[in-house]
């Protein structure tokens, strides 16, 4: 089975993701239910770190008077981590992580690592993060860097919404 990507089309430009169905199905399904349910139409990348990461998948940026409760929102459930090793499953420049606050808490947020930030697997000391890699960007990393450098409040949210307008899941 050939991998599919997620195109993001978003306000600063078009970013292609490869999903490594293969080894991360939980995740990777999880993603692309929600990405054709269309439930990132619309959300916000509500924390952008210059050499760390872009985060994205809270619903609550759709709404700004509830700006003071980005980044906890859901899509109501949690889906089990996957930890699966492999040269690709390691939080490097690029790949794409299920963002999470502990075990098993996964649903739809997500951040692109825009360095190598490898500890944040699950397989590296001190073993507390555990942030499963389910993908890889083959498109738009120039568009992933420059919304890293978006200038930011101090907690990390761009002063400039930067607007998922839609995800699309294709086999290129």
């Amino acid at each position: 089975m050939q991998n599919r990507i997620a195109t993001f089309t978003t306000n600063k430009g078009v970013i292609k993701i490869e999903l490594f169905e293969d080894t991360m199905p939980i995740t990777t399904g999880n993603f692309i239910k929600l990405a054709e349910e269309k439930y990132f139409d619309g959300i916000k990348f509500h924390r952008v770190i210059d050499g760390f990461m872009i985060q994205s998948g809270d619903p609550l940026t759709k709404d700004d008077s509830k700006s003071a409760y980005w980044g906890t929102g859901g899509p109501g459930y949690a889906i089990p981590d996957e930890h699966v090793a492999g040269p690709l499953l390691t939080n490097t420049r690029g790949t794409i992580s299920m963002a999470n606050s502990g075990p098993n808490s996964g649903g739809s947020q997500f951040f692109i690592n825009v360095n190598d930030n490898v500890f944040l697997d699950f397989n590296k000391e001190p073993f507390q993060s555990k942030h499963p890699v389910f993908g890889r960007v083959t498109l738009g990393m120039d568009v992933v860097d420059a919304i890293s450098m978006a200038p930011r409040n101090g907690r990390d949210v761009p002063n400039e919404p930067i607007v998922i307008t839609s995800i699309t899941i294709g086999t290129n």
